[in-house]
């Protein structure tokens, strides 16, 4: 679940407390490539504005024109690019098929509770019984994907992901702005005084106490990034400590190549072996032409996506473009 989808979920509440009709649309399964994942939601108000999306366009002008058809309680399932003119009209790329689920009578009840739950950090899945439209609600897994049976639609809600920022630097700001927009639970880490109280990012969450203690606390594990951006060795070295020896899928350290060699002679000094200091991503991030701390976040992000994805890329800064450390 991706901050765009709880500002479709948040404007479809709104609406239907305003007395709108509101369509509230999934994709349900894909085959083949496809514009949107499954899970992707879209919400449809009765004069046609949209909020979210469940393709590049074509089939949200589709569900527009055809928006009174879908007036019952029942849920209805709608399969698109089955033929290859399907595909051409809709714009989806070639053996492309999506299936998307349009309900139009959710009650006020289940939006709130499924947004509580969101709010609330936790992984839920909303389960849509598909002959009533009837929404029942289970915790679940950030490893959980959508399911679709012929009696049950399954959406997987709430964040999938964890990152753990170690310093509430600049860069830490727009690190944590963008994250949460690409399924995230941010939190942040930093015992300096002046840097806590200068923290402006709504939604990320501060932790109290020291580095290694935030790590260890957070019991990291495969969906879970940690990032050091505070530019003082002994902060984040405290982090890089656990975080090398932990689950965590990512492990990343700001600074130019020198400092990211001095870093990795320092963490052999301790009780980490070659294997674990070599899963520390210094410099992190994409070699973009970065100077500024939104575009450092922009790199590292970038790169952190890519990972997720399984695309391999050249992920080193040009250490004449990283702020000095």
């Amino acid at each position: 679940m991706q901050s765009l989808d709880v500002d479709v979920l948040e404007n479809a509440l709104a609406w239907k407390r305003e007395g709108r009709r509101v369509w509230l649309v999934t994709v349900t399964q894909t085959f083949g490539a496809s514009p949107r994942p499954p899970g992707s939601l879209l919400a449809m108000r009765d004069d046609g504005i949209l909020v979210g999306s469940v393709s590049g366009g074509c089939i949200e002008d589709d569900l527009v024109l055809r928006r009174e058809e879908f007036a019952a309680r029942e849920p209805r399932l709608i399969a698109y690019g089955v033929t290859s003119e399907d595909a051409r009209r809709f714009g989806l790329p070639c053996g492309g098929k999506l299936e998307v689920i349009v309900e139009a009578q959710v009650p006020v009840a289940d939006m709130e509770t499924l947004l509580a739950h969101i709010d609330s950090g936790k992984v839920v899945g909303r389960r849509v019984d598909l002959a009533t439209g009837a929404w029942n609600f289970a915790p679940a897994r950030p490893t959980d994907e959508c399911e679709r049976t012929e009696s049950r639609f399954t959406a997987i809600h709430g964040p999938r992901w964890r990152m753990l920022i170690i310093g509430a630097s600049e860069i830490a700001h727009y690190l944590a702005e963008m994250a949460t927009t690409v399924d995230y639970r941010v939190f942040v880490c930093d015992p300096r005084e002046e840097y806590r109280l200068a923290w402006r990012v709504p939604g990320a969450t501060l932790v109290e106490g020291m580095p290694d203690d935030a790590v260890l606390a957070l019991r990291p594990d495969g969906h879970t990034v940690i990032l050091t951006v505070s530019h003082d060795p002994k902060l984040d070295d405290m982090a890089l400590l656990e975080a090398l020896k932990s689950e965590a899928f990512y492990v990343g350290a700001v600074g130019s190549r020198q400092t990211s060699e001095e870093r990795r002679k320092r963490l052999a000094a301790f009780d980490l072996s070659a294997r674990e200091i070599a899963r520390l991503r210094g410099p992190v991030g994409l070699s973009i032409g970065s100077r500024t701390p939104p575009e450092i976040a922009v790199a590292i992000l970038a790169d952190l996506i890519a990972t997720r994805n399984g695309v391999m890329l050249e992920r080193a800064l040009d250490p004449a473009s990283r702020l000095r450390a």
